[in-house]
């Protein structure tokens, strides 16, 4: 299901589900695998539903936050991302992906031209004019025990004529494979219906 009319990057409050016939889940199965997501939890991602649930907002001192609950159906509990777009690291415990730096920003594409083009590429029009959201994670490797770099832009793109929050992912593993996607979601709603 499309984003509404007036749904852009400024504020990505709301429900969603990950569209698995619009994302291209050998790639993100192949991801994890790289990141050392074992199998069992691999397939249950992979077949299970994922529910995230974003709150977008700006904090007491103006910094722009974007905290997301991902709910995995079924057999095993989600995560937890909590972003503060000032692009300095943070390191976080995952029980899925391990230990963790991240960083996110907003940021617009012609102001990093070292950004891969994969990331700012086929982006709608609003989502270009107000910046897409980089979020860099890479591998905390002396905790993980390995090494990984996801570097993401997220905003709003037209798929089949509608328009869709979507992640654009650019992947580089261990070995130095690489893989570039992307993941797109169906809206549920607000978090709060009326």
């Amino acid at each position: 299901m499309s984003v509404p009319p007036d749904f852009t990057i400024l504020d990505i409050t709301g429900r969603f589900t990950m569209n698995k016939t619009l994302t291209n889940m050998d790639d993100t199965d192949m991801i994890l695998s790289l990141q050392g997501v074992g199998w069992l939890k691999r397939k249950a991602i992979r077949y299970g539903t994922i529910t995230l649930t974003v709150k977008h907002y700006k904090n007491e001192g103006n910094e722009e936050k974007i905290d997301i609950d991902q709910v995995f159906a079924g057999s095993f509990p989600g995560t937890t991302e909590n972003r503060t777009l000032i692009w300095q690291e943070r390191e976080n415990e995952d029980h899925v992906f391990g230990s963790v730096i991240a960083k996110s920003r907003r940021v617009k594409p012609e102001e990093l031209p070292e950004l891969p083009e994969y990331l700012k590429a086929d982006w709608t029009e609003d989502t270009m004019k107000h910046g897409l959201v980089q979020a860099y994670a890479e591998s905390n490797t002396p905790k993980s025990g390995t090494t990984w770099i996801g570097n993401q832009a997220w905003g709003v793109e037209i798929v089949e004529g509608e328009r869709r929050y979507a992640r654009h992912i650019d992947f580089t593993g261990p070995k130095g494979e690489h893989i570039q996607t992307k993941l797109f979601y169906d809206y549920l709603g607000p978090l709060n219906p009326q």
